[in-house]
């Protein structure tokens, strides 16, 4: 089910999941996540407007303007994916 445009197999991740899952798209392994991984990784899971969406999250996440996300700035991505893409992302696993 697309939620906002973003396809998900799964309805909820961690944290440390969603930090996971954006380390498979840093292609050149410098622990940042530039805007070109980004709009890959928005691509995969399904998502549209991939191009306009990853600028935009870039932008909101990226405070120190260096043109990636580092680790003292996933949290920004986090609410931005929250907020803007409607995925489910908290600090703890929910238990069924």
């Amino acid at each position: 089910m697309a939620i906002r445009g973003i396809h998900s197999s799964r309805d909820h991740m961690t944290v440390e999941e969603f930090k996971d899952w954006l380390k498979q798209f840093d292609v050149d392994g410098d622990g940042r996540i530039s805007r070109n991984e980004l709009r890959e990784a928005l691509r995969r899971r399904g998502g549209w407007f991939t191009t306009m969406r990853s600028g935009r999250a870039l932008r909101q996440a990226d405070k120190n303007n260096s043109g990636f996300v580092d680790d003292s700035e996933m949290e920004n991505l986090v609410a931005f994916a929250q907020k803007d893409l409607g995925m489910k992302i908290s600090t703890w696993h929910e238990q069924n």
